[in-house]
Parts: C-alpha cells; structure tokens; sequence
C-alpha cells in the first residue's frame, strides 16, 4: 500500500487521507496509519487545508518538497532524442531536445548513450540522486524483458536498456512511446475521467496506446496498438514495416512533410522550404509553417487527417471507445486535423457506435513522451525514495 500511497501523491499532490483511501480502495485507517508513517520518515509532508466541505476542513498531503530525488527521462523518436531531468512534482527542470540520432544508423546506440553521457556530466554529476531512467521509443518494445524487439539481437538497439543500466550503474524501464504517451494522457491529460480510451501518438508514424479503465491494453504478447500498419493506403509506398498499404504512409507526419516537399518540387511556393533550413527538427518546421497560415502545408494537413480519420473509424468499430485522443507533436496542430478527422468519421462510420465517441486535442501534445517516460521511472522505482 505505501508505494501505492506514493504513486498516488505524485500523480495528483494535495490530497486529504480520505481521497487517497477512496482512490486505492482502501480503509481510511489503514491510510492513515501509513501516511503517519511516512510523515515520520519525511517523505511525505502535510500542506494545508482542503476546501471544506460542511464540515471541519481536512488536512492535505504531499511528497516532501524538501526530497533531492531526481527522474532522468530519455524520450526517443525515429530521428531525434530528448533527454530530461523532472523532480518527485513532475517539474522539468533541466532538458536537452531535438538531439539529431536516426535510429537506422549503425551507431545510433552509441550516439545515444553518448548524449546521455554529456548531458548528466553537465546537468546531475551526483548520479545517486536518480531513482531511475525511463527510457521510450517506437517499435516492439517488450517492457517485461526490457528489449526492443524490432531489431535483432545482434543490434544494439535491441537492448539499449541493459547498456544504459550497465553504463549509468542506475536502474532503467523501457516502453514503447505510444504506450507512453497514452499513460500520460490517462494520468495528466484527456483521458483523466474516460474509462475507455484510445491515445494516438501523432509523430513521424502514427501509434496508438489503449487505455482500458486504469491500465494499458497490451495484448498476447505485448504489441497491442500498432494501428499506424492497419492496411489502409491505397498507395504502394513501402513502409518503414516492410510492408506496403500501411496507414503510417498516408496519414503520419512524415506523409504530409513528403507531400508537401514534393509540391514545392512541382512549382507550388510553401513557407516551408524557409523553415525547414531554420530548423533542426522537420516538425517544428511544418507545425510553424501551418501555424503562419501557408496554404500548401495547411492542405497536406488535412490529407492526413481525413485518411486518420478513416482509420480511427475502424477502431471506433471494433473498441467501442469513449474517447479518441490525438497527442503527440501532431496534436500541436490538431485544430486543423479535427475538423477532417471529423468528416472521415462521419463518412465511414456507423452512426449509432460513432456517436458515444467524442474526438479530443490533447493539451500534453509534444511533451506527452517525456511526461509518460518519466511516470514509467515512477511506477518501477518510486519505492526507491524509502530508502
């Protein structure tokens, strides 16, 4: 019950014995008595008062400001990786993002721990401090074994886990990004008060974390959500998978940044071909050139959002979902992508199972990742902070 206490607390500070109880489904006396516990050991501390309710006001509770405990965050994507160090109140306070590693490269892993390497030399060189790393990227990561099983076992990739456990000499967790992103959302964002949701990561793919009251759906074997290779597309771009007629090849990010450099190639004029020298991440080029208003970019955006809508209206069919939840860096132009989302939904789905789902922008969008990376370390480790 006491690390229960502690995720608790850091999900949601200031709370009074009863909310906690109510929330793990526990007695209020068994709370209190390990709350008072706690209290004596300084983990957790008391900080005022909650509104009242009739009655006398209650005390409220917190983890102790006054703990140095830090979360080291590694949140990894197809091209870049970012790096963050967050306090037992979830607040960044030191970050390293947009460092340039594509994960198809030979040395990827190497680039990766080496960048760990220099940012914790410069920003924590007191390495007790940390109670872990938490450690996010896309593929089939199996967070049971700590591998990612997209890549053989002869990559380093594969068990880049193990070689920042064994570099570091500090305890890590790994997860897909998806994954990640959906338990951010379920814990910070959209999908707080939902029972039943579905998170899509809108980045260079398209991922998907499935959030069945207050856990992740993972399937048989752990890969559950890879929505971004439903065959959808009636392209034959071949997909990152190997495959072709994924949805990831129409509907992700990375479609509407090839389209919209093929236009510019075919004599259209884009803001973009300016921003995309400005800026080191493709994304942040596309989202500012969306943002200023350019035509070419605004209409791409739309082609992706129509063919994702399409496809969430085969999940709506199949998950019955309360709540559809685009996050990730696409979300910071979800504006624009809801309304053609909206019109594929209404074109493809069944009326009477499509209206109970309600389609929401996240608010989290490009730090969904790091949010949900970091909460990994506190799920594994949070007991640590005992100690």
């Amino acid at each position: 019950m006491v690390v229960d206490i502690l995720r608790n607390l850091y999900y949601k500070p200031m709370q009074p014995i009863a909310e906690i109880a109510n929330a793990l489904s526990k007695s209020i006396p068994s709370v209190t008595k390990q709350i008072n516990e706690l209290i004596t050991k300084n983990i957790i501390m008391e900080k005022g008062y909650a509104a009242s309710t009739g009655g006398r006001k209650a005390i409220q509770y917190m983890l102790n400001e006054s703990l140095d405990h830090v979360i080291i965050s590694i949140s990894i994507d197809q091209f870049y990786t970012s790096i963050a160090l967050s306090d037992l109140k979830g607040e960044v306070f030191s970050t390293k993002n947009n460092i340039p590693i594509d994960l198809k490269e030979t040395d990827a892993s190497e680039r990766i721990l080496d960048a760990l390497d220099s940012f914790l030399s410069a920003n924590l060189p007191d390495l007790t401090r940390a109670i872990g790393i938490g450690i996010s990227m896309p593929g089939f990561v199996n967070s049971e074994t700590g591998l990612n099983e997209s890549y053989s076992d002869d990559s380093p990739l594969h068990n880049i886990k193990e070689q920042i456990e064994l570099k570091f000499a500090v305890p890590a967790v790994i997860d897909n990004d998806s994954r990640c992103v959906a338990w951010a959302e379920k814990k910070f964002g959209d999908a707080q008060e939902s029972n039943h949701s579905l998170v899509i990561n809108l980045n260079w793919g398209v991922g998907l974390g499935i959030l069945i009251n207050d856990d992740i759906f993972k399937g048989t074997s752990g890969f559950a959500g890879e929505f971004s290779h439903i065959p959808l597309s009636d392209t034959l771009t071949l997909c990152s998978c190997g495959k072709r007629g994924c949805l990831e090849v129409e509907a992700s990010v990375s479609a509407a940044i090839r389209n919209i450099q093929s236009d510019i190639q075919k004599g259209e004029y884009s803001i973009y071909e300016k921003l995309e020298k400005e800026h080191i991440n493709q994304i942040e080029a596309l989202i500012k050139a969306v943002q200023i208003g350019d035509q070419v970019a605004i209409n791409n955006i739309g082609k992706i959002g129509y063919l994702l809508g399409k496809g969430i209206s085969t999940l709506i069919h199949i998950l019955n979902p309360h709540k559809v939840i685009i996050s990730g860096r696409g979300a910071e132009i979800g504006y624009i992508l809801a309304p053609h989302i909206q019109v594929a939904v209404n074109e493809y789905s069944i009326p009477k199972i499509a209206k109970k789902t309600t389609l929401s922008i996240s608010s989290l969008h490009k730090n969904a990742q790091q949010i949900g990376t970091t909460a990994l370390v506190v799920e594994k480790f949070i007991e640590k902070i005992i100690n």
